[in-house]
């Protein structure tokens, strides 16, 4: 996916939602459930960016969540669902603006979002302490669903999976498929999202026999970052670790390749967007939650239909907002209620879940046990599967 440099903020519209609607990006797609003539209903929530610089992840995982939707019909057993759809823009103080309206304006009882990291983590508090019931698709930071002291977050899930173990798998799969000995490691420091990934990588490269021979961290709002690459060039890596979004992930490869690194880049799923610097980061290869070249039954029925009604392929975004939204609406259909108490009983119950991410079952901390796909970037604007690291 290409990134680029700067993006402006898409004019956001007020979409009929039952009661209220929720502010949406002009670019996103329509609402699939605004209303529902159902005798009982529940209101359910996407939270996510639809207009800002990381704005791709928050319209793939939206048409996931709408594809979910329309193939239930908008409804859950006897319950009709209503949709209500926020842009939290990928911004923080925004996030909770739209979480507290969708609460306690719209009556909203669970929620599929946010999309980031860095939204969701406030977010999964305050739908814990509010007892709402929060499925994530994509945010993968290990406090999501835990507190800083490990204490399960009961009421929210996640249908990705954690940064622990995503930077793992991206450190074996550094040591034990490319040969490498010699890691540098960039980060965002303000993002917990790198923050964890950078933190597990290095755990698990120095335990594989490897040495970090470069830690250097950069701040949010960071653009140019040839001084960093000067000395990654100096410590001469096998591979360069760059867990971040897309846009930031461009910018950073691109110095690299200007300061004359030549390790082999490696990312996280951040990097699954149409708006990467394909030519810039071509051979990289990035930790992801699936391939639409999976053979499997369940994840070229997702391709076909996902392509029949938006003639794309779709991305991890997409498939991740997808497995959200249906393990969301099986909970529902097993609660037979809108009751957030027995909708998060009968989501941690639930067992080998039929999802596009494999047959999914959640562990003690509400994160699903999957194993991490590798694929690898094409100058063309594709991307090929190399292999799967198993939990």
């Amino acid at each position: 996916m290409k990134r680029v440099h700067a993006l402006f903020l898409a004019a956001a519209m007020v979409i009929a939602a039952g009661c209220g609607g929720g502010s949406q990006s002009s670019n996103a797609p329509s609402n699939a459930c605004p209303s529902s003539n159902a005798e009982k209903q529940i209101k359910i929530g996407f939270i996510g960016p639809l207009s800002g610089d990381v704005k791709t992840y928050g319209l793939s995982a939206l048409k996931g969540f709408n594809l979910a939707l329309e193939q239930a019909g908008c409804q859950a057993g006897d319950l009709g669902i209503v949709a209500v759809v926020d842009d939290d823009r990928g911004d923080v103080n925004e996030g909770q603006n739209v979480f507290t309206k969708q609460v306690s304006q719209n009556g909203v009882k669970a929620i599929v979002g946010a999309v980031t990291s860095n939204v969701t983590v406030p977010l999964s508090v305050k739908a814990n302490d509010q007892k709402i019931v929060m499925i994530t698709g994509t945010a993968t930071a290990d406090n999501v669903t835990v507190d800083d002291s490990g204490n399960r977050k009961p009421f929210v899930f996640r249908a990705a999976f954690a940064d622990s173990y995503q930077g793992t798998a991206a450190a074996k799969f550094a040591v034990e498929k490319l040969g490498a000995k010699k890691a540098a490691v960039v980060y965002d420091k303000s993002n917990d999202y790198t923050v964890g990934l950078s933190q597990s990588f290095r755990t698990e490269f120095e335990a594989q026999g490897g040495e970090i021979v470069s830690f250097e961290s950069y701040g949010k709002d960071d653009t140019d970052f040839s001084a960093i690459m000067t000395k990654v060039a100096a410590a001469n890596p096998d591979v360069l670790y760059i867990p971040d979004y897309y846009n930031k992930a461009s910018l950073i490869g691109q110095a690299a390749r200007t300061k004359g690194v030549q390790a082999a880049m490696i990312g996280a799923d951040g990097w699954d967007s149409t708006e990467l610097n394909f030519e810039v980061m071509q051979g990289g290869y990035f930790t992801a939650h699936y391939s639409s070249d999976d053979p499997a039954e369940a994840v070229q029925q997702f391709v076909k239909d996902y392509q029949a009604k938006y003639g794309e392929r779709p991305d991890s975004f997409a498939a991740l907002g997808y497995d959200a939204t249906n393990l969301l609406l099986e909970a529902i259909r097993e609660a037979k209620t809108d009751d957030p108490e027995q909708i998060r009983q009968a989501l941690q119950n639930l067992k080998d879940f039929p999802a596009v991410g494999g047959n999914l079952s959640f562990d003690e901390k509400g994160n699903p046990v999957k194993g991490a796909t590798i694929l690898q970037v094409n100058a063309d604007g594709t991307y090929s599967f190399v292999t799967k690291m198993e939990p």
